[in-house]
């Protein structure tokens, strides 16, 4: 729907409009826009296995105020891009049954510089018919630095003329229809720069290398026999990786001893319907290049024998039958402990075994 065609659907309905998008990966530039807007967010919940939108249950949602349905092209959980021409169909189809006409906007900031030149074949963009606008940050694969991103319409039909405001106290007419006010224009000089001096084969160049390394990396964590890969190997250059033992020592664990070797990867619990589950996630950019990748492997492989050689900081399950308060050992009755008492124990045995392997290892 146009704008004013949403606008005069409201005020009949007396519904507020809403937009539908993936809980999973929903970013706070849609919450703010959602709240800024009054517009409802119908959220399309993940499970466990499958981290993008489904399209099925996307278009489900869609009811006569839905403004648009939002597909992000690179999810930030685990690089996947959605399927938007899945998408496009089933909405065709319903639009056709309705009378309705929900478009589809593309998220493609991280996506919208990857695609075009690893997936040339992939659509996801103008080509279907119902995609309406795509927004892409150049500070992420664009290669310039950050607070740079473009948004495209698919015709200027699509951007309604009251939404754009003119100024002429600069000596020209100027459109502007941001929320921004005044800029520096440091980062579109540096966008205008790449794209000249990359053109098409040199991004393609550059996103080829990160795949690369990507596969170098994600192969090298797959040999160590102990992650389980959550990403895909098609789409934003990213490796998310989870232990598959993580009884004994888990995901943040590791996320901080790496700290210790000069890495800064994030851990993180995934969202709502699959919050049982902690990944680690390197993201693969230009300047990461094999070595590294090689040398995070085994930096990694350091850290999992650390952890190996440090005492659980889990509370083993102690199974003893009523509520007795005893527990017999070598023949003696003795207070159990509480599950306070014991996690204070173990905690205090795992802060003096570190402090003792710092003052021997000299690991600042």
């Amino acid at each position: 729907m146009n704008h004013d065609s949403n606008r005069s659907m409201n005020s009949l309905t007396k519904q507020p409009l809403d937009l539908i998008n993936n809980i999973g990966i929903l970013k706070v530039c849609w919450e703010k826009f959602a709240r800024y807007f009054e517009v409802e967010l119908k959220e399309v919940k993940l499970r466990e296995g499958y981290y993008v939108m489904d399209p099925v249950k996307a278009v489900e949602l869609v009811d006569e105020n839905t403004i648009c349905v939002a597909a992000i092209l690179g999810s930030t959980l685990n690089g996947e891009f959605e399927d938007v021409k899945q998408l496009n169909d089933l909405l065709i189809e319903k639009n056709k049954e309705t009378g309705w006409d929900t478009p589809i906007h593309v998220d493609a900031a991280s996506g919208g510089f990857i695609a075009p030149f690893l997936y040339p074949e992939l659509e996801w963009d103008f080509r279907l018919p119902l995609v309406k606008s795509i927004n892409v940050s150049g500070h992420k694969y664009g290669l310039v630095y950050a607070g740079i991103g473009w948004v495209i319409w698919r015709s200027k039909e699509d951007l309604p003329e009251e939404l754009i405001f003119h100024i002429n106290y600069l000596g020209a007419d100027q459109p502007t229809f941001t929320l921004n006010f005044s800029k520096g224009s440091s980062q579109v000089i540096a966008q205008y720069y790449q794209l000249i001096r990359l053109g098409y084969e040199g991004y393609r160049n550059v996103m080829e290398n990160c795949r690369e390394n990507m596969i170098v990396l994600k192969e090298g964590l797959e040999n160590t026999g102990r992650f389980n890969i959550v990403s895909k190997d098609d789409g934003v250059p990213l490796v998310a990786f989870s232990l598959k033992n993580n009884h004994s020592h888990n995901e943040f664990e590791v996320s901080d001893m790496l700290r210790r070797y000069g890495w800064i990867v994030p851990a993180y619990t995934m969202p709502a319907d699959a919050q049982h589950i902690t990944v680690l996630r390197v993201v693969i950019r230009e300047d990461f290049s094999r070595t590294l990748a090689e040398r995070l492997v085994n930096d990694i492989q350091k850290v999992l024998h650390e952890l190996d050689a440090l005492p659980s900081k889990f509370t083993a399950n102690i199974s003893v039958s009523g509520d007795h308060k005893e527990v017999e050992k070598n023949g003696t009755l003795v207070a159990k402990k509480t599950d306070l008492e014991t996690q204070r124990e173990i905690t205090t045995i795992w802060r003096k075994f570190v402090l003792e392997r710092k003052k021997t290892s000299g690991v600042c």
